[in-house]
């Protein structure tokens, strides 16, 4: 017994460690009620989670601390996001009420604990997943802290999420890559949509991460040594400047280490660009623009530049309030080097995003006179959300679209400039005008010149849009636009278009049915059931399009005590036609497979033809709504959407026992084209010093480099593995790489 005291007391000390600690990170001001309502929140949250526990065995206060913890230190919120943040699992997980938390700190701490609690009983929904994070979304406009809470929420969970079920961690970091990561990028939390990303992939590619990791460590030092080499013939010039200066080397994230290794098919020690190099100074928001140009001629006048990867994000910063001139410049050795030239301003806005653009946003509007960037993003959310969307999916697909990474920058006729996503439309620029050019627009022109609606749009473009009352939205639009704003306004503008046909329809219903001397309301309902609709509006919309044709009633259907009953047709007419017999599809390449434990042969499942899962793969099952189950790679590029969007359908999936099954798997292969040796050289040592059988072989020659695509049949992922390292090692073959998606 003594020893449970001894837990409890070791319990207390350390809570209140970890809230001392959080009360020395606030750094904003506080006054006495900010003080009282923080010591208030705590006191009330330890007391609600008392009995709760984490995965990890930890109390489960410690979680609320630490979101707390992270919204002060690493976002800058300040002591209403502390109470916020402490409070935001009580109305959900115990038995405190919305009401109690208004009543002692107030309606605003209230709306936000409201914002982060998830919606009670959405089992019959689509996506659940979807439907709370449309909620959160929702409070957006009304206070960003709301996502802010929720961002620094999520990053606490994806840091301890070594306790979860593996199927549970995919899960979890589907979601986060989806929408979480792309959400900190457009609020300018570079550093948490970072981490987000590196604790993805750790997740996701495990084995890659740790090789990735240790690879990063073991050249830290020869980095430090280069960095510094590269820094020494700078500094005498910069030393000059009348402003103080600090340069950093950072290694660039793991997560963009691995992108540029996958996309340039190339091992870690041939990506050059590991670092970038970031020239910070510390000066008045007027002189930033002057003396960053002044830094960068230094930097040019040492280091030879290459002049196509200059991006000069001070002149126009990005929409989510980046400002830095990129450059990059062969160092010594030749090797490629990224510098960054900053403000410390800029620094803190990079970093931090949103919270410390509020703190510059007085002084930066009256000396930069930069547009506010996070107001522009929010009226395009508010636009979004003026419209609602039923379809929580589909509202998110709409959102996801505003947290476009890359983009393209154009003008009105006046030269005034507008920033899209890349890929952005002639037709959305016209709805990012105002809604109503959008839905009349009929001709546009790019550069003077007649475009397409669905012209994709380029830098430096300017459009002039011709509108007609006369023009409507149809169906075709939402096939040449992108844009969330322009999507949503498209399907309202066609939804208000159906209602109104919808009604004409109605009115020619309930006309007929006056006729027939039947009751409009008693017998619409059996309408919709027997023309087999969803709903009333749908009924009434194909009667006004003559997919219904009234006429043809009194032959369907006969009155029988004020009701409407089908007319049978006479039995002798009716023909019993014999249906097909289904047959089950037999699955290529079926093994032993254990599905949420149990043996798969219970399930009717078949491997995913998107990423073509061997024996070995790490796995997951995805029941969709027509197919059945279906295997895939935790890695399949389908995996982040259906984990994000359908959490609910996934089910944990593991290999038992190998089997004899063989299963079909892709590799690409690049390399030297020197003749028909090549084909010759492949094929030999894959069927005979390899064993392996070939499914297909296709070959492209071209200017002395060939690219080539071969299907294989095999045991396990050890066997192929084994495949692609011998492959690599033949002479004149550059690259050898699984296919992570089937050619569609």
């Amino acid at each position: 017994m003594q020893e449970v005291i001894v837990n409890q007391e070791d319990e207390k000390k350390l809570i209140q460690r970890e809230y001392r600690k959080l009360l020395k990170t606030v750094r904003s001001k506080m006054d006495n009620t900010d003080k009282v309502n923080i010591r208030s929140a705590f006191e009330m949250a330890v007391q609600a989670h008392s009995k709760q526990r984490r995965k990890t065995g930890e109390p489960y206060i410690l979680h609320p601390i630490e979101v707390a913890r992270i919204c002060v230190e690493e976002i800058g919120l300040g002591p209403t996001a502390v109470v916020a943040a402490l409070l935001h699992d009580v109305v959900e997980d115990t038995e405190i009420s919305l009401a109690e938390i208004d009543k002692m700190f107030g309606s605003r701490v209230a709306m936000i604990v409201d914002g982060l609690t998830k919606l009670d009983g959405l089992y019959n929904v689509e996506s659940p997943q979807a439907e709370n994070f449309k909620k959160v979304l929702s409070t957006l406009v009304q206070d960003v802290r709301v996502v802010l809470i929720k961002m620094a929420d999520r990053l606490h969970n994806m840091r301890t999420l070594g306790a979860m079920p593996r199927h549970k961690q995919l899960k979890i970091a589907a979601e986060t890559e989806y929408i979480y990561a792309p959400l900190a990028h457009r609020l300018g939390l570079y550093k948490i949509k970072t981490e987000y990303q590196d604790l993805c992939m750790k997740i996701r590619e495990p084995e890659t991460y740790k090789e990735i990791a240790l690879k990063l460590q073991e050249t830290k030092s020869e980095r430090t040594r280069y960095i510094n080499e590269f820094i020494k013939p700078l500094t005498e010039s910069l030393n000059e400047i009348e402003f103080s200066y600090r340069i950093t080397g950072r290694p660039k994230s793991l997560y963009s280490i691995w992108n540029k290794i996958k996309k340039k098919g190339v091992p870690f020690e041939e990506i050059y660009d590991l670092f970038a190099v970031r020239i910070i100074i510390d000066l008045p928001i007027k002189k930033e623009k002057e003396t960053c140009w002044k830094v960068y001629s230094i930097v040019t006048d040492v280091h030879t530049p290459i002049p196509e990867r200059l991006k000069d994000w001070i002149t126009t910063p990005k929409s989510n309030g980046y400002e830095s001139l990129h450059t990059t410049v062969i160092g010594p050795g030749g090797r490629y080097v990224e510098v960054q030239i900053r403000s410390e301003r800029m620094d803190d806005i990079a970093e931090r995003g949103f919270a410390a653009h509020w703190k510059y946003k007085t002084e930066g509007k009256q000396q930069n006179n930069q547009p506010d960037v996070y107001e522009n993003w929010l009226d395009n959310v508010r636009e979004i959300l003026d419209n609602p969307v039923h379809d929580a999916i589909e509202f998110l697909n709409d959102f996801k679209t505003n947290l476009f990474n890359e983009e393209v920058y154009v003008y009105t006729p006046k030269g005034d400039m507008k920033v899209l996503p890349k890929g952005a439309t002639a037709l959305d620029f016209a709805f990012s005008i105002h809604s109503d050019v959008g839905y009349h627009c009929t001709a546009i022109k790019v550069n003077n010149r007649l475009v397409p609606m669905g012209y994709v749009l380029q830098n430096g473009d300017q459009l002039h849009i011709t509108t007609s009352k006369n023009q409507r939205p149809n169906k075709g639009w939402l096939k040449m636009v992108i844009t969330g704003k322009a999507r949503s306004k498209i399907r309202s503008a066609m939804k208000e278009e159906r209602r109104k046909q919808g009604e004409l329809g109605k009115e020619a219903l309930q006309r007929k049915l006056k006729n027939m001397k039947v009751d409009f309301e008693e017998n619409v309902d059996f309408l919709v059931k027997h023309f087999d609709f969803i709903s009333r509006p749908d009924l009434y919309f194909s009667i006004s399009n003559d997919e219904i044709n009234l006429q043809h009633f009194s032959k369907m259907f006969e009155v029988q005590v004020g009701k409407l009953v089908e007319i049978k047709k006479d039995q002798d007419e009716v023909k019993e036609v014999p249906l097909p017999s289904k047959k089950k599809k037999a699955v290529a390449g079926k093994s032993n497979l254990l599905i949420n434990g149990e043996p798969a042969e219970k399930f009717d499942y078949s491997l995913a033809a998107c990423c073509k899962p061997v024996q070995g793969d790490d796995v997951f099952g995805y029941t969709s709504a027509t197919a059945g189950l279906k295997i895939h790679r935790s890695i399949c590029p389908n995996a982040t959407n259906l984990m994000a969007n359908y959490g609910y359908r996934i089910m944990k999936a593991e290999w038992g026992s190998t089997t004899n099954s063989s299963f079909v798997a892709d590799l690409k292969i690049t390399g030297i084209d020197d003749g028909p040796g090549v084909i010759e050289r492949l094929s030999r040592n894959i069927s005979i010093n390899l064993g392996l059988n070939i499914r297909s072989f296709y070959i492209d020659g071209h200017e002395g480099y060939f690219e080539g695509k071969v299907s294989l049949l095999v045991l396990n992922k050890d066997q192929l593995e084994l495949a692609i390292r011998a492959l690599k090692k033949l002479d004149g073959i550059s690259t050898v790489s699984r296919i992570e998606q089937a050619e569609k």
